[in-house]
């Protein structure tokens, strides 16, 4: 659980808790548990000390007790027992004393709690350095009147405010109850298996999304090697264990069965109308835990473009109220992502078993980045076992099955967890025990026209009908969800169905029944009991879909674990710590031929540990760099185990993006890099990184490309030096006149002009990753002559292409007084003139394009508020990161040149 949640809720808005942590408090007779929160203010830390509920969730879980200020009188040392050190799951303990008072910590065995002490450790220090500037604490004055049973402070030494008092073993804690609907917990109680971050009731979902902001945002400080704090437990000792432990897990632990409910629907932009109870209480007996997933949750352009929608809410009551009304759940999780909603309850009874609980989302819409398709999904630990929820809503459109396909392996690549230790890489689906994937995977039926689809459902010939339907046939040929399982359809399709109704799609356009909406799984020890449709619901076009799944859930016998624990330690304790470690790797130079722009190329480094001990490797930084690599180069993992004998395959990956274009281009930066590879108490490896980057027209400047007539991959790398040179130098004189708007933009515009007027939802449906690759050769080499690949690709190329340039179409220098003018038409249009000639043709070109758009707006489904939100982002970029006022302004801005033609 974060506890720092819980505590940030009880803090002032002024006030941030970086980081917190559960301990005990060690009196002379007894121990307490105690939450310990860090919290700044006005760049001071002090230490908060509260009480706390089982399962501190929101404030009202916790009771400020004591204030710990962080100044020069402050220290904090580790009291372990030499004993204690030598066992390396024990508990750390530490010592903090201010002034004449001190307090002694147990601390939990774990990388949270090597974060903790090292942000106090640099807090600390942060003060050290600047000990004539006295902190002065007055923000903590306010928090004072709320310790209760305490004196005010009476030995106040100036400047400071607030001092240390002694906690009191003796104080009672009250009994509280939380909120209707949530868990009934005692206050002060406590339980080491206690991580997950449990919600009471929807009531509190309010600050659901700045709550997350501050837990993502908290960033952990790697231990440093200087600081007073050592613990000799953690490091490759550590990680020795968990692997070992992990190698063993069937000596400790048993399986234990536990029901899942899985629920998907579309809810096709509709607020709730009637009880979701003949979906979420179908089954007999009450579910352990329930995942609930919703798509299309609001279809406005306000959710599409800031992601905010009241509908989150509504639905989240809903199904509340709808959940098996013979137990009683708490909400551990809710995600969103535009319309994708995942939410994640449990029984309460299970709750302290969650744990580890982390929630991701990723858009695959245009460009990769808009959030109208895409996934969200939580992944947690449930006692021994990991699981991972997924809920996606894949592209539409029945001919689009490639294209699904490829949202599929966007969201396998891309969407991934943070680990509780930060020295740790992310975590992606697939490394799980089990994964749930469930959604509008928007997958058809194919190659049978509406009626003989109809006719088959009359005569329930479901396996017929299953023959045809393309995510099968993806999932035969091996294209997507490899390894996954989804239980016999015996219901009819789930789309399309006149909104109100059991009726087939009536409308105009009069859409083939299709298993859009599906579930399936991945993992060993699972049982599907049922996988049904709910017809009974009749709010959306779609029917909701759900599956009870019986996982066995890997659960820790104590006493086995104890013994696994000791027998590891003991092999540990029998080698020879004096050995040092070494690898051999694989090779030590590699070559990338002809990298493109946005191409995704790899290479395997394999190391084997061949030493007498395991080994733990990073890759380390250069003197004078900020990191191990250049920004476009990654090793995957870049950092790890291997233990002794073993092997481990590092990628070794090489991806240009919009960043590192410009430098790459004309040889500013050469595409070479020296990795160095540190074995902890070995030596460094030293790797060389080669290859050559062929320049594209994504990532030149305007200017530039108006000096080139020829393809850019036919120019010369000194030519092209040569002109970049020039276009920044404005007393140069070029010989040749320059083109009015580059010639790539040209082709672009000219191909979607030509081709993609009436296209329907042109820009907002994304375009195949295979042919944009096609069509950025064809602009780079000048072949074929005329673009490639569909409409909707060479629409994500051009926004690719205005993304990449180094200084957008309206110039950076121009930014603030094009937002200063938004509101005033006549003012806009002068800031367009002022801009370089270049710069202002491709403007105005632009803009006559979109206003002959919008005039088939009744074709293409455009409107005004879509095409100035995607242009304006990408014309009128702020040179620092953009508010949400700014971006309105920004879209302000451009929509006076998409009523209008410039004056």
């Amino acid at each position: 659980m974060d506890q720092s949640v819980a505590i940030q809720e009880a803090l002032e808005r002024e006030e941030n808790c970086i980081i917190a942590v559960q301990c005990d408090v060690l009196f002379d007779n007894s121990t307490e548990s105690r939450l310990l929160g860090l919290v700044e203010s006005t760049q001071e830390h002090a230490i908060f000390i509260y009480t706390h509920r089982r399962m501190a969730i929101t404030a009202d879980d916790v009771s400020l007790e004591d204030i710990i200020p962080i100044s020069l009188d402050f220290a904090v040392v580790e009291v372990s027992s030499p004993e204690e050190l030598a066992v390396v799951g024990a508990d750390t303990r530490v010592r903090i004393s201010y002034q004449e008072e001190e307090l002694e910590l147990r601390l939990p065995f774990g990388s949270h709690s090597r974060c903790f002490l090292s942000e106090v450790n640099r807090a600390w220090s942060d003060v050290c350095k600047s000990p004539t500037q006295v902190p002065k604490f007055e923000w903590v004055n306010r928090y004072l009147k709320t310790i209760r049973g305490q004196e005010v402070f009476k030995h106040v030494p100036a400047p400071l405010i607030a001092t240390l008092t002694k906690l009191n073993p003796e104080r009672k804690q009250e009994k509280l109850s939380d909120k209707k609907g949530g868990l009934e917990t005692q206050k002060g109680s406590n339980s080491a298996t206690q991580k997950s971050r449990v919600h009471a009731n929807p009531e509190s979902l309010s600050s659901r999304e700045d709550r997350d902001d501050l837990v993502r945002s908290s960033s952990h400080t790697p231990s440093n090697k200087a600081q007073i704090l050592t613990m000799p437990q953690f490091g490759l000792r550590d990680t020795l264990i968990k692997c070992e432990l992990l190698k063993n897990e069937e000596l400790y632990t048993y399986l234990e069965n536990f029901s899942f409910f899985l629920g998907t629907y579309n809810v096709n932009g509709q607020a709730p109308k009637e009880s979701l109870r003949p979906w979420l209480s179908c089954t007999l007996n009450p579910p352990d835990m329930y995942c609930v997933g919703f798509q299309e949750l609001d279809l406005s352009k306000e959710a599409f473009f800031f992601n905010d929608t009241p509908k989150e809410l509504e639905w989240t009551k809903s199904v509340c109220e709808a959940l098996h009304p013979d137990a009683k759940y708490a909400l551990v999780k809710l995600v969103r992502l535009v319309g994708i909603m995942l939410i994640f309850y449990v029984k309460k009874e299970h709750a302290e078993f969650i744990s580890e609980v982390e929630a991701e989302t990723v858009g695959t819409g245009i460009m990769g980045r808009m959030g109208n398709k895409g996934a969200v999904a939580i992944r947690f630990c449930f006692h021994n076992s990991d699981i991972c929820v997924v809920n996606s809503h894949l592209a539409a459109h029945i001919e689009e099955y490639e294209r699904r396909n490829q949202d599929y392996k966007d969201i396998c690549s891309r969407l991934l967890f943070r680990q509780l230790d930060p020295t740790q890489p992310p975590l992606p689906i697939m490394k799980h025990d089990v994964v749930l994937w469930l959604g509008d995977l928007n997958y058809r039926i194919s190659d049978l026209d509406v009626d003989d689809v109809k006719e088959l459902i009359t005569k329930k010939d479901f396996g017929t009908l299953h023959s045809f339907d393309q995510l099968k046939q993806q999932i035969d040929k091996e294209a997507v969800f490899d390894g996954f399982v989804e239980g016999d359809i015996d219901f009819q399709p789930t789309y399309k169905y006149d909104t109100g109704s059991d009726k087939w799609d009536t409308s105009e356009k009069c859409r083939v029944p299709a298993w859009c909406d599906r579930i399936l799984w991945k993992g060993k020890n699972i049982v599907q009991k049922h996988y049904q449709s709910h017809m009974a619901l009749k709010t959306s076009d779609h029917k909701p879909v759900s599956s009870l799944l019986i996982i066995g859930i890997k659960r820790v016998n104590e006493e086995a674990y104890k013994k696994t624990f000791e027998e590891i330690v003991r092999n540990i304790d029998k080698m020879e710590n004096e050995c040092i470690p070494s690898v051999t790797l694989s090779k030590q130079e590699f070559h990338f031929d002809n990298v493109k722009f946005m191409e995704h190329r790899a290479q395997t480094l394999n190391l084997l540990n061949d030493g007498q001990v395991p080994c733990r490797f990073e890759f380390i930084q250069k003197p004078n760099e900020l990191t191990y690599c250049k920004p476009w180069l990654t090793a995957n993992p870049p950092t790890g185990f291997i233990p002794q004998g073993g092997s481990l395959d590092i990628d070794l990956e090489v991806f240009v993006n919009r960043s590192t274009a410009p430098e790459l281009n004309f040889g500013k930066q050469n595409f070479e890099d020296i990795l160095v590879l540190h074995l902890e108490r070995g030596k460094d490896y030293f790797i060389a990184v080669t290859g050559n980057y062929l320049p594209s027209c994504y990532g030149t400047p305007i200017g530039l490309l108006c000096q080139l007539r020829e393809p850019i991959q036919d120019m010369p790398l000194e030519t092209l030096c040569e002109l970049a040179e020039m276009s920044g130098d404005k007393n140069a004189v070029n010989a040749e006149k320059p083109l009015q708007i580059p010639k790539e933009l040209w082709m672009m515009v000219d191909h979607l002009f030509r081709n993609a007027i009436k296209q329907e939802d042109i820009f907002q449906q994304p375009g195949l990753r295979s042919e944009l690759g096609e069509i950025r050769d064809c602009l780079d080499t000048g072949m074929p002559d005329s673009l490639p690949g569909s409409n909707h690709s060479v629409a994500e190329a051009l926004l690719l292409f205005l993304d990449a340039l180094p200084d957008p179409v309206i110039p950076y220098a121009y930014y603030q007084q094009c937002l200063e003018s938004c509101s005033d038409a006549s003012q806009c249009e002068k800031v367009i003139s002022m801009l370089p000639q270049c710069h202002q043709n491709v403007f105005n070109y632009l803009a006559a394009f979109l206003r002959e758009l919008l005039k088939n707006s009744a074709s293409n489904r455009l409107d005004l508020n879509i095409v100035a939100t995607i242009f304006a982002s990408l014309l009128l970029k702020s040179p620092a990161k953009q508010d949400f006022a700014e971006k309105r302004k920004t879209q302000e801005f451009f929509q006076h040149f998409l009523t209008q033609g410039p004056c």
